[in-house]
């Protein structure tokens, strides 16, 4: 078993569940942060594994995230052991806090920093607090959001070990400066939410041919259909991530944020502060792949 350099920890989280995992040949793990594109990826890989566009179960039971508390983890081992078919996992987890076997493929997909934030923000004003109280033991947060502008600001500013909390722009990019170093490597992949939302059938024919999949010509118009947001929207109830019942709006989970986005609502002085940020996060030729600069 090869070592784990880092373990990963939050309230609902926590990667050592990866520690022992049974791999299988082609096993496929979905590595992302919040709101970069995991639930877009798991249907992708469910639609390319399937060959069909009706789910034999609900996504989050083909695709369970694996270091999720929720559930026990001897049953999600055990759920996993059970299918048939080629597997697909989730997990928020870096490269460098799972077990990379040389049987699996690893998908790691990535997004402006600055649109993520703006999604983390919606996706928060969406959450069921009580629910989200009842299953970590905390209680709910009190008082009005923060306005999303100001949110924005101090999603920049803070400071916070990755390995406490990675849905933060110093934990975004620790996730993807590890999986950059890992580009080269012939089972690691990653793939940009801007590509996606600009060539969804390229990047699913790509992604196809990086797994060994061969889909007959007449089957991709309706795959990738099916992988549009607005098809998933519609089918919110079987494809949302909502084991927990945290969602107070299965639907609006699959807003469209456009890209861009975050970078427009925030002033010259603060966007210079995330410039300065990022250029000491992150290496110069990530950070141009990232945030499309030519």
């Amino acid at each position: 078993m090869p070592e784990i350099p880092f373990r990963y920890r939050s309230p609902d989280e926590d990667s050592d569940r990866w520690t022992g995992f049974p791999f299988r040949d082609g096993d496929i793990v979905i590595s992302t942060r919040s709101k970069n594109g995991t639930t877009w990826m798991q249907m992708i890989c469910a639609l390319l594994v399937f060959g069909t566009p009706e789910l034999p179960a609900p996504l989050s039971t083909l695709s369970p995230w694996l270091d999720w508390l929720g559930q026990p983890r001897d049953e999600v081992y055990a759920r996993l052991a059970a299918q048939p078919h080629r597997r697909f996992v989730k997990t928020h987890t870096p490269l460098d806090g799972i077990p990379l076997d040389d049987r699996a493929h690893y998908v790691v997909v990535a997004r402006h920093p600055l649109d993520m934030a703006v999604s983390l923000w919606h996706q928060s004003g969406n959450l069921n607090r009580e629910r989200m109280a009842q299953l970590t033991g905390r209680p709910a947060p009190a008082g009005p959001r923060t306005p999303l502008v100001e949110s924005l600001r101090r999603w920049v500013e803070r400071e916070v070990d990755p390995r406490e909390e990675l849905d933060t722009l110093q934990g975004t990019l620790w996730h993807l400066r590890d999986a950059w170093a890992r580009r080269d490597r012939p089972n690691v992949t990653l793939v940009h939410y801007d590509d996606l939302s600009a060539d969804l059938g390229g990047q699913m024919r790509a992604l196809a041919g990086r797994f060994g999949i061969e889909v007959p010509e007449q089957r991709w118009p309706e795959l990738v259909e099916a992988a549009t947001f607005d098809r998933m929207r519609r089918q919110a109830d079987r494809l949302a991530p909502d084991q927990g019942g945290v969602l107070a709006d299965r639907a609006a989970f699959f807003r469209s944020g456009r890209s861009g986005q975050g970078r427009e609502l925030l002033d010259a002085r603060t966007l210079a502060r995330y410039q300065a940020r990022t250029a000491a996060l992150a290496p110069p030729d990530l950070l141009a792949w990232l945030h499309r600069d030519g």
